[in-house]
């Protein structure tokens, strides 16, 4: 009656048959979580009434489909929805609507997992040095890698710089930009990157060793990428971004840029999809989607810190950093806040090897010596 023009022939035949999935936790009643899930089938694609949809591909394969509903407890129900590749449309951005797009704006949904298909993978190739390349990049083998912050907020580009030397003389292996560096007048972007680059640079002839620093390169849209390049110019061993602040697509276009330097990702902005029972969960806000959209390292809020993630969000987040991917290389899990030197053995217990310790103020809380508590922080990880 709406449709008389539809051919279905056109929309059918431009269907590959591959589908990728989400699972979505669901809170409420059996009839409720049933009512949800089909809400998602709609509301994430043809956000149409079902019952007025053309017959053929549309309500058959463009319309998301529910693959399974189970329970777990106290509630609680896990319903695995497959979408058509298609509908992605090859952007990650559109990827990203598709799984948690008009639906976000619901109560009682959370995406927990996604599996994204062979389709998804080869449209976004994902990181591009992962934890092979950056053990390659600092040399080091076996061993978790020692991280840092320069920080506080509020020292010059040259007391920073100062700071970096002694990072590198103690072993630490990456330095980064604290988070909230941009390009304030105490410190600004170019004048800040070009001293910590070099003092880095010149400590490492020094000392035999080969330490990367890592600028925040966060910023408006008109600038992100120039700021990105500029870094490299100025030496930069790899880059900080903050993909809630940005987008995550912003962060997948610098990886498929040609700027050929590991991509680091910041958790800032983004904690309030996660520490929640609903909205987008951990594992996969800081763990796979960062990998996805190409970083090579995903920082996030250990358990036990100043933040709420329990241990399980944060093995979770790990897992979905290195787990397998097919060609996807697994990026390094970065826990960070409130570590302390007593903590280490415990992260080690949790995480295995393959991991970045980010230790910023406990670096300063094990003795007036900053060079000797980095080494000791160092040995407590396996030098």
């Amino acid at each position: 009656m709406f449709f008389e023009d539809y051919d279905d022939k056109i929309t059918r035949g431009l269907l590959s048959g591959n589908r990728f999935s989400v699972v979505y936790r669901l809170y409420g009643d059996e009839r409720t979580v049933r009512s949800r899930a089909e809400d998602i089938c709609a509301e994430q694609t043809v956000e149409f009434p079902v019952r007025f949809l053309p017959e053929g591909a549309i309500p058959d394969a463009v319309l998301g489909r529910i693959e399974s509903l189970e329970k777990e407890d106290d509630g609680r129900w896990l319903a695995r929805i497959s979408f058509a590749d298609e509908i992605a449309a090859g952007e990650f951005t559109q990827f990203l609507n598709v799984v948690f797009g008009n639906i976000s704006i619901k109560q009682g949904i959370q995406a927990l997992k996604i599996y994204p298909g062979r389709g998804i993978l080869k449209l976004f190739p994902g990181p591009r040095f992962g934890i092979p390349g950056i053990r390659e990049t600092v040399k080091a083998e076996a061993r978790p890698l020692l991280f840092t912050a320069l920080k506080p907020m509020g020292l010059s580009a040259a007391n920073m710089a100062v700071l970096a030397s002694q990072f590198v003389r103690g072993g630490v292996d990456i330095i980064k930009d604290d988070h909230g560096l941009s390009d304030q007048v105490f410190a600004p972007f170019e004048e800040r990157v070009r001293r910590c680059a070099d003092a880095v640079r010149e400590e490492n002839v020094k000392s035999g060793r080969s330490a990367i620093y890592v600028p925040n390169i966060t910023a408006p849209a008109d600038k992100l990428a120039e700021r990105a390049f500029r870094a490299k110019e100025l030496g930069a061993g790899a880059l900080l971004i903050i993909p809630g602040l940005t987008g995550f697509d912003a962060m997948r276009s610098l990886a498929a840029s040609g700027i050929d330097l590991p991509i680091f990702s910041h958790p800032a902005f983004a904690g309030t999809y996660a520490i929640n029972p609903q909205g987008i969960a951990p594992e996969l806000i800081f763990g796979l989607l960062p990998r996805l959209a190409g970083a090579d390292a995903a920082i996030f809020p250990n358990y036990g810190g100043r933040f709420p993630l329990t241990r399980d969000d944060c093995l979770g987040i790990a897992r979905a950093c290195r787990e397998d991917f097919g060609a996807y290389e697994p990026v390094f899990p970065s826990p960070a806040g409130g570590m302390e030197l007593g903590s280490i053995g415990g992260m080690i217990q949790s995480y295995g090897r393959d991991f970045l310790a980010l230790v910023g103020g406990g670096l300063f809380n094990s003795g007036a010596d900053l060079v000797d508590n980095c080494r000791r922080f160092l040995e407590t990880l396996g030098q």
